[in-house]
């Protein structure tokens, strides 16, 4: 999830150098409810315990998807610059884990050049039938593949990458992170780098703090976590875990991006589709006076819509956790 355009930045040069097809221009044409035929290459249909299965892990995928396309405008400027940070190797080869339908697969492949090569895997298999297609209408079909797959459990060889990419998925569901982290650290190369970057704040109701701590202290606002959940197990504990898995030069940066009036009707959109997104089923646990407050700010018909204000400004950060794999 999550803005502002800075999108002429070097990998947007570098983009335009190596003839790829700008990204957010092939998203406004795309729809999940595009014909996509799906794939019949058996390396690609290695399945989580269960191979070649067509049922979708996530419910309401299309949905789900539309999401992840209309909200882009806020996490694409954000992640480039996260790429552009790393420095990846030219010609290396990354996979990403817990792809989707392969929105950074596409951006990771733009910062490692024409020679270089990324691998997307994901557990839900019409994540990847979208994903092969953006890439397809991207015009980088040759530079990236798709499988099926369950990050726990990852179906590669030991030191077959030169680092891996995980965004909002490793690392960001609770539970105990170590195995994880050692699954990714051992397809990867000595030397090589284990990547984790995931949504970490926002403050997206200017003037309503109280409003806005009460939405993120529900179950919505803290997902993917529960209360109960020891502290250790937060994702702001990230480097612990990687020094714990035997990484090495484990550093931390955090990403900031942000959005004001007046809003584009595309930035509108995506600022509406991720007050929805964040702050789902809240109405029972947000006290009878929150409950109308919220209504009245983040419901697109109020005639009070908080987007409507003319000095609207919102922020969010991306924390972005790297790690060396030993030698």
């Amino acid at each position: 999830m999550s803005p502002t355009r800075q999108r002429y930045c070097f990998l947007c040069v570098l983009c335009a150098l190596c003839g790829y097809k700008p990204l957010q221009e092939i998203i406004k044409s795309f729809s999940p409810e595009d014909e996509v035929e799906p794939t019949n290459n058996k390396e690609e249909s290695i399945g989580m315990g269960k191979k070649n299965s067509t049922e979708s892990t996530v419910p309401d995928t299309d949905t789900y998807m539309q999401g992840l396309l209309v909200t882009n405008p806020l996490q694409e400027p954000i992640f480039r610059r996260a790429i552009h940070a790393l420095n990846l190797p030219l010609g290396s080869r990354g996979l990403d884990v817990g792809c989707g339908i392969g929105l950074q697969v596409m951006l990771l492949a733009e910062a490692v050049g024409p020679a270089g090569h990324i691998t997307g895997i994901d557990l839900s298999p019409e994540f990847l039938i979208y994903a092969r297609s953006i890439a397809e209408k991207t015009g980088i079909s040759e530079q990236v593949s798709f499988q099926e797959g369950d990050m726990n459990n990852l179906p590669f060889d030991d030191a077959t990458f030169d680092w891996v990419w995980s965004a909002n998925c490793a690392g960001y569901a609770p539970g105990e992170p170590l195995p994880l982290l050692k699954e990714l650290a051992r397809v990867v190369k000595p030397g090589g780098s284990v990547i984790i970057i995931v949504w970490s704040s926002q403050q997206l109701l200017p003037g309503f703090p109280l409003l806005e701590a009460h939405l993120n202290a529900t179950s919505s606002g803290m997902a993917p976590f529960a209360r109960g959940t020891a502290p250790e197990l937060y994702f702001p504990r990230m480097m612990g875990w990687f020094r714990r898995a035997g990484m090495e030069e484990v550093t931390v940066r955090t990403f900031v991006g942000d959005v004001c009036a007046p809003l584009s009707q595309e930035m509108r959109s995506a600022l509406t589709a991720l007050i929805e997104m964040r702050w789902v089923d809240v109405k029972g646990e947000l006290s009878e006076g929150d409950w109308a407050e919220f209504q009245r700010l983040c419901m697109p018909e109020s005639r009070d819509f908080i987007l409507d204000l003319p000095d609207y400004y919102a922020f969010y950060t991306y924390s972005m956790f790297r790690g060396r794999v030993s030698r």
